[in-house]
């Protein structure tokens, strides 16, 4: 693909009421003129408020310095991994630094975690799972067994343990996959909140024995199974969940081998979207993912973050 095909590919799937044709992401006219810069890179004026505009003007992808075509590869390589695609493999692949590929990594999750932005899960005669799964706060253990310490202990943990948690909406029938949202808390009880939020009142809930989730009776439907008799019956079960939490398992051993505790939640959101397209073509996910690009405002956290003039 040249870059002048890439350019016509990202414009139609921007701006596909169009048909690619330019639209001021200002105003949102219409009417707009060529004005392409000396370097051929090309770029608009809006007729109705006179703002410049170009194919990636707020976006996500906003100030990019790489042609667009290296954008787009790279979406490609992000989106065909089954359980994540890790910096240094991306920066083999598109021949750039690795920091270059962590930032446009995580350029792309935040883009594709949009899709869930505030949407709520279940509702009447829908089933949901809810389970939490700690990551993270490893220490390396003393050589000696003696020297050894008890790390299920408060006292001789990190602080730096986290847990990601998931409501995993089950697949009504004749539909292939429901939803998946996640978030990232220090602890399950602390989830309440959010699961409140983001589960609709009239869902049965579908929990394990954990205490954290007793709250959850009081606003839920809610069906409990003890893990440690059996893994689910046929009235409870949140196998659901624990297959999402398997995926994030393998991505973290497999791939990232480190899932550093600030960018969690991102990483937990990214398995997510894979977790709720999986079913898809490679074509579609590729389309999917550029759609929510294009949606997505620049970032906030990896803007600018080279001047340090806005905290990462």
């Amino acid at each position: 693909m040249t870059d002048a095909e890439a350019e016509t590919l990202f414009a139609r799937i921007r701006w596909p009421k169009t048909d690619g044709l330019p639209v001021c992401p200002d105003c949102g006219g219409c009417s707009s003129y060529d004005c392409r810069r000396a370097s051929g890179a090309p770029r608009w004026r809006c007729k109705a408020c006179g703002a410049d505009f170009s194919l990636t003007s707020g976006t996500i992808f906003a100030f990019h310095k790489l042609p667009l075509r290296t954008y787009l590869a790279a979406t490609v390589l992000f989106v065909n991994e089954v359980k994540g695609k890790n910096a240094l493999a991306l920066s083999r692949d598109l021949g750039v630094q690795y920091k270059t590929a962590f930032v446009l990594a995580h350029k792309i999750r935040e883009a594709i975690a949009s899709e869930i932005k505030d949407a709520k899960v279940g509702g009447a005669g829908h089933d949901v799972e809810v389970d939490g799964c700690y990551v993270g706060g490893h220490v390396r253990p003393e050589n000696r067994k003696e020297d050894r310490k008890d790390r299920r202990l408060a006292e001789n943990q990190s602080g730096k343990r986290q847990v990601v948690v998931a409501i995993r909406e089950r697949p009504l029938e004749g539909t292939s996959l429901g939803r998946t949202i996640t978030s990232v808390f220090k602890s399950e009880d602390a989830s309440i909140d959010f699961i409140k939020t983001r589960v609709d009142r009239a869902s049965t809930v579908h929990a394990d024995e954990s205490s954290a989730w007793n709250a959850l009776h009081s606003r839920f439907d809610t069906k409990r199974i003890n893990h440690s008799v059996e893994y689910s019956t046929e009235a409870a079960c949140t196998n659901q969940a624990e297959s999402f939490f398997s995926r994030l398992r393998r991505a973290e051993m497999g791939h990232h081998h480190h899932l550093s505790g600030i960018y969690l939640t991102r990483y937990s959101r990214e398995m997510a979207w894979r977790e709720d397209h999986r079913g898809d073509s490679n074509g579609m996910q590729f389309r999917t993912a550029v759609t929510l690009i294009a949606r997505t405002k620049p970032s906030i956290d990896f803007c600018g973050y080279w001047q340090r003039s806005k905290a990462a």
